[in-house]
């Protein structure tokens, strides 16, 4: 048995119970792990909701990223040992696996070798939000040296993460904050340029900055009619990726815009190649690479034990994080 964490209906944090489950051994294909630590996401957080892609088979388990170590190996996998080190990345159904919990049972295709030098709170919180920007910004979008990159909501883990890597690229990360009270810790993060979309234009501020120009890229988690005011903001032939819908508002399509200027519009998400066995290798290549060379640092916004997941949860809900939370195991 171990303690894990699962819900019997959705709804606010407080549906989350902490329960003894039979963890049970790992089949053809699968390792049983010792979580260390878990990487919150928001994703988990629409799951917990009924709100995701897919809907929760209740009751239901919840998690995708952490650090672990290995306990066993199941039949077919040979990459790994009992003792190692690893990572746990989003790749798979949390109606197959979830990772909130002391020990679980994940798939080898979801298992990385833990980068060097990391700790299990470090190590838990890197491949949701470098993945998700390395497969957007640079497999799709292919974000060059010079261009200007948008990032709303710029104080998530993936926002920090995005300004990162395209500092990395050598292109001018502009973060969009609501209030200037994350302005500061933007501008320390490696945003070349914060707009406080409270009080600022967005398209006054851009073609200030790149001289009527407009921004090449945008990487957008909210939706909602701020993306209007995004479109307003971009060059000719700029590409827009939606990857995520944090606006509770309807997201109106900018046709005028998209037609005068040639828009691209894309919805993404990271599983569109994390099942990828090369694309995923080049990845965590590149990630691995600039976590090395400290081009890529993760920014730990606050722990919680597991047995305060509720509080967690609440805490990531409240958006006074900068960065990413964790809970520790």
């Amino acid at each position: 048995m171990t303690l894990a964490v699962r819900f019997h209906e959705t709804g606010e944090p407080d549906v989350l119970k902490l329960e003894d489950v039979n963890v049970g051994q790992p089949g053809q294909g699968e390792l049983k792990v010792r979580i260390e630590a878990i990487g919150l996401n928001r994703a988990e957080v629409m799951f917990r909701r009924g709100q995701y892609l897919e809907d929760p088979a209740l009751p239901a388990s919840i998690g995708y990223e952490g650090a672990a170590t290995v306990v066993e190996c199941g039949p077919g996998v040979s990459d790994y040992e009992a003792g190692e080190p690893v990572c746990i990345i989003p790749a798979f159904s949390m109606n197959d696996y979830g990772i909130y919990a002391e020990e679980a049972i994940v798939p080898d295709y979801a298992v990385v070798k833990r980068p060097e030098g990391l700790s299990p709170t470090e190590a838990a919180s890197i491949w949701m939000q470098y993945l998700t920007v390395w497969g957007a910004i640079i497999d799709l979008g292919n974000l060059q040296a010079g261009q200007t990159i948008l990032i709303p909501a710029a104080s998530s883990s993936v926002g920090i993460a995005a300004i990162q890597i395209a500092k990395m690229l050598g292109a001018l990360p502009v973060a969009l904050t609501r209030t200037e009270a994350k302005k500061a810790d933007l501008l320390k993060a490696g945003a070349a340029e914060v707009i406080v979309t409270e009080t600022e234009s967005i398209q006054t501020r851009v073609e200030a900055m790149t001289n009527g120009r407009g921004a090449d890229m945008v990487f957008d988690p909210v939706g909602g009619p701020t993306l209007n005011d995004l479109a307003d903001a971009c060059a000719p032939h700029a590409q827009i990726f939606v990857y995520g819908a944090l606006s509770t508002e309807a997201t109106p399509f900018p046709l005028f815009q998209a037609l005068a200027k040639g828009l691209s519009f894309r919805g993404y998400t990271l599983f569109e190649f994390i099942r990828n066995a090369d694309k995923l290798a080049k990845a965590v290549a590149f990630i691995k690479n600039g976590l090395q060379h400290g081009a890529l640092k993760p920014t730990i916004a606050k722990t919680f034990p597991l047995q305060e997941i509720v509080s967690a949860h609440r805490y990531m809900e409240s958006n006074q994080q900068f960065g990413k939370v964790v809970v520790t195991v």
